[in-house]
């Protein structure tokens, strides 16, 4: 299909079409909702995630992945985590550094953004624990049936503590829903 086609088709359909320069490879299934120009080049969300330029490729991060997004003078900023390890029925998170985009046209881009990442997050709540604290955050992870505990310990905080009270609340969680099955 001709690129005045698709971009034809892309509108219509209320999807955005893939930009020039994109090297990234979308899932079969995978739909783009929004798209950027940025230094590093093409930055593009979909329904499963937001693809970002890294070195000579280009890369998706899962919206379940993305612990904060924030747009700022044409410059989109990005916390992203990666989990490191399990703790039960829970997926213990280590955020990343912070990463910036400076954003040349910035579309929908941002408001996708901002939409998709507060849209993942089904509950969110601070503990403070015994040598630190950590979030607990249950979340829709994208193209997955139900909801998952995702805990990320401040950095101060006891990675064994937490990973244990990580455990303990996973499991209560799991009992509830079995209790209302």
């Amino acid at each position: 299909m001709s690129s005045w086609l698709s971009r034809f088709m892309a509108r219509l359909s209320g999807t955005a079409a893939l930009p020039e320069g994109f090297a990234g490879r979308l899932d079969a299934d995978e739909h783009v909702l929004a798209v950027a120009g940025s230094q590093d080049g093409p930055v593009v969300a979909t329904h499963l995630g937001l693809w970002v330029p890294e070195g000579e490729g280009t890369r998706r991060i899962g919206w379940h992945l993305l612990s904060k997004a924030t747009w700022n003078d044409g410059e989109l900023g990005l916390i992203e985590a990666e989990e490191a390890g399990g703790a039960g029925g829970a997926v213990l998170l280590r955020d990343l550094p912070r990463r910036r985009l400076a954003l040349t046209s910035p579309g929908r881009l941002p408001d996708v953004v901002h939409a998709r990442v507060t849209s993942s997050i089904k509950s969110s709540q601070h503990r403070d624990l015994a040598g630190g604290g950590a979030w607990f955050v249950q979340r829709k992870v994208p193209g997955r049936d139900g909801i998952v505990l995702q805990v990320r310990a401040d950095g101060d905080a006891d990675e064994t503590a937490v990973a244990e009270v990580a455990a303990e609340v996973a499991r209560r969680i799991e009992e509830a829903r079995k209790g209302r099955d």
